[in-house]
């Protein structure tokens, strides 16, 4: 793919993204529900490309199983909600409950929500926020083509996470598919870290 092909299926992939994030209901349903709901991940940094997820961070003061599950249970109603996955994480230093959806659209393709119900005023209320924000205000545009093409480029078993693109290329440089993977490895070595630019 040519820079205006990566750059044209992103936009495209991301203009289906927030029609699914509308269509779904998924985040009126927690607004509903009293929570703060914020968009973060790639789609919030216009780097969504080939792969179908939307990330939504959602904060409430005293978050209980109880009430955690019962918010899901509503979104679970929705007959294109395939499958809903969680991992009760209130008693550790996150206090969450990470909620992962899947969601069938109108095409057929199935969409992974990642929703975090996070206690609000904790320790990561609006940290990923932030780290968002402060990629988009560091990234030049050729940074920006160089990480949606990587991601194009990865193959489809390959389990990278976003935020080790946005270090590899916007901290260290990074530019091709080679230099990737090392990068990668030599980084899961180490001691698990949130990088912030």
């Amino acid at each position: 793919m040519n820079p205006i092909q990566i750059n044209d299926q992103a936009h495209d992939n991301q203009k289906k993204a927030w029609r699914v994030l509308k269509q779904s209901g998924i985040a009126e349903i927690w607004k509903e529900a009293g929570c703060r709901v914020n968009l973060v991940g790639s789609l919030r940094m216009g780097l969504l490309a080939s792969h179908r997820d939307i990330d939504l961070h959602v904060y409430s003061s005293g978050i209980t199983v109880e009430r955690s599950f019962a918010i899901a249970a509503k979104i679970a109603i929705n007959p294109k909600v395939t499958e809903i996955r969680c991992i009760n994480g209130l008693h550790t230093s996150e206090h969450c409950i990470s909620w992962h959806a899947l969601y069938k659209d109108d095409d057929g393709h199935i969409w992974q929500f990642d929703i975090i119900h996070i206690e609000e005023g904790s320790e990561y209320d609006g940290f990923f926020e932030h780290m968002a924000d402060r990629i988009i205000e560091v990234m030049t545009s050729e940074q920006r083509e160089t990480i949606l093409r990587l991601k194009f480029e990865t193959p489809e078993d390959c389990d990278y996470h976003g935020v080790e693109y946005y270090e590899a290329v916007i901290a260290d440089g990074i530019s091709d598919w080679s230099g990737l993977e090392k990068w990668v490895a030599e980084h899961r070595s180490k001691a698990p870290y949130y990088w912030v630019p």
